[in-house]
């Protein structure tokens, strides 16, 4: 049989989801051109895999490989009461059977080290341990988020009720206080087998020999010093972010909102965008649309369907490709042209963030959009919608004073156009502005340094290359 090759080798296990697989594949990249790794990633999926997907793995460097296991099937579960976070989770758990063949092939052919296994992936760690492979946690999202995850054993103990009926805040240590109703969506109802799939993955953080965190600590310095700080029985955390994608997009349809950008004056526009999964309502895209007008400032606004759209089906006639702004207010698009633009479903974000024209993100607060932002230095004003993104918006709100957050009504839950147009005007003029934008430049300074040849985040991924290697000299020996 042929001798595998004598370079260190690490499997990836990416639970599904686009916001998953990019700071991994970033993750994935930064090892192999800095340390000369190796790399497989091991995708467990439900069914065809999802073209931004294929594409994204099909644009890495040749020393990064890629199998998709069988698909797996939930005609079983309850399609009204299951969650995304439990399908996540499913996902991977229904899939180690094949994920322990490809192991096992990975152990036969390569000199594999490791396995890399994201926040919702620890079933996959019983497979590490039977090969006698280090199991790791890549965790995408915030020190805070991650101070939470091994905290919530603890809290699950404590607390009786749902965290949300909690008088006081809840003290997720080295962060701020944030009140229960504030954390994320899935532990919000710890009846539902959602918070349990989250509970038992917590649970399970403290098998591993370390976690990968895509933050640092000029970032977050409370939660990143706690996390670092030796205490027993937890696993040392590394910071490696941040880890985000800055190439090029080579998609067609983005250079018209690039040529308009560059039209523009720089620090001018608001860029408008909820990410990939992110849907307002048709009533809070009327308000966000007559919001923007009325700030008076300029715009670049990703719009997509309603997610109401079949209730308001007397509104406007069926979308349609030929048609995709019939949801927008009665005649916007003609009073504000010249100083807004307004994209159907994507935008190159990549190129729009690192633009000299933009000036303020309205975003969903998804982590990678984060970072996106933080390392170009364009200041946030916050809408979260799901996941862990009403945390996020805390943070950046109260904590590291980079964002503002407009206020929605408390009866209708709706953000108002007079508000929209009140925080837009905020975050691009006055003194207020002006501080965000600094404090915004200052982490965008210190980004750039941690991932400098001598930084901080660098270093930590320098740290675990050298484990890595360590574990393969005593493979050869």
């Amino acid at each position: 049989m042929e001798q595998p090759s004598t370079t260190a080798h690490i499997a990836i296990v990416p639970t599904p989801g686009m916001g998953h697989l990019i700071p991994l594949a970033e993750f994935a990249k930064r090892l192999i051109h800095r340390h000369s790794f190796s790399v497989t990633f091991v995708i467990p999926n439900d069914g065809s895999p999802a073209k931004a997907q294929r594409s994204l793995l099909d644009s890495l460097p040749p020393s990064i490989t890629y199998v998709f296991l069988p698909p797996v099937c939930f005609d079983d579960l309850p399609a009204e009461t299951t969650r995304i976070e439990t399908i996540v989770a499913l996902t991977l758990a229904r899939s180690v059977p094949s994920l322990r063949d490809e192991v096992r092939r990975l152990k036969e052919s390569t000199r594999l080290v490791a396995l890399v296994a994201d926040l919702f992936g620890t079933d996959s760690f019983d497979v590490a341990q039977e090969f006698n492979v280090s199991p790791y946690i890549f965790f995408p999202t915030t020190a805070m988020c991650l101070s939470l995850f091994l905290h919530l054993p603890m809290l699950d103990e404590a607390v009786s009720c749902e965290y949300r009926d909690l008088p006081e805040p809840v003290k997720i240590p080295g962060c701020i206080p944030i009140h229960g109703k504030d954390l994320l969506d899935p532990v919000q109802d710890r009846r539902n087998d959602a918070y349990k799939w989250i509970l038992h993955h917590a649970r399970r953080y403290r098998l591993v020999e370390g976690i990968l965190l895509n933050s640092f600590e000029e970032l977050e310095p409370g939660a990143v010093e706690y996390l670092k700080r030796e205490e027993p029985g937890r696993p040392p955390v590394y910071p490696v972010g941040p880890l985000v994608n800055m190439e090029q997009s080579s998609k067609s349809d983005g250079w018209e909102c690039l040529k308009w950008l560059d039209e523009q004056l720089d620090g001018s526009v608001v860029y408008v965008s909820f990410g990939s999964w992110g849907t307002l309502s048709y009533d809070q895209i009327q308000e966000l649309a007559l919001g923007l007008e009325m700030s008076e400032h300029r715009f670049l606004w990703v719009v997509r369907t309603p997610n109401d759209i079949a209730a308001n089906a007397t509104y406007f006639t069926v979308y349609s490709q030929n048609e995709p702004f019939q949801f927008l207010p009665k005649g916007f698009l003609e009073r504000t042209k010249g100083r807004g633009l307004v994209l159907p479903s994507w935008a190159p974000q990549a190129q729009v963030l690192a633009h000299r024209s933009t000036g303020g993100f309205l975003t969903h607060c998804g982590w990678n959009s984060t970072l996106e932002s933080i390392v170009n230095g364009v200041p946030l004003v916050t809408w979260p919608l799901y996941a862990e993104q009403r945390m996020n918006a805390l943070m950046l709100t109260q904590d590291i004073k980079v964002a503002l957050r407009p206020s929605a009504d408390p009866e209708s839950g709706l953000v108002g156009r007079d508000e929209i147009a009140r925080v837009v005007k905020r975050l691009m003029e006055g003194e207020e502005g002006k501080r965000i934008r600094n404090r915004m430049k200052d982490l965008k300074d210190a980004a750039a340094k941690v991932l400098g040849k001598d930084g901080s985040s660098t270093r930590a991924l320098s740290e675990l290359a050298l484990k890595w290697k360590a574990k393969l000299i005593n493979q050869l020996h």
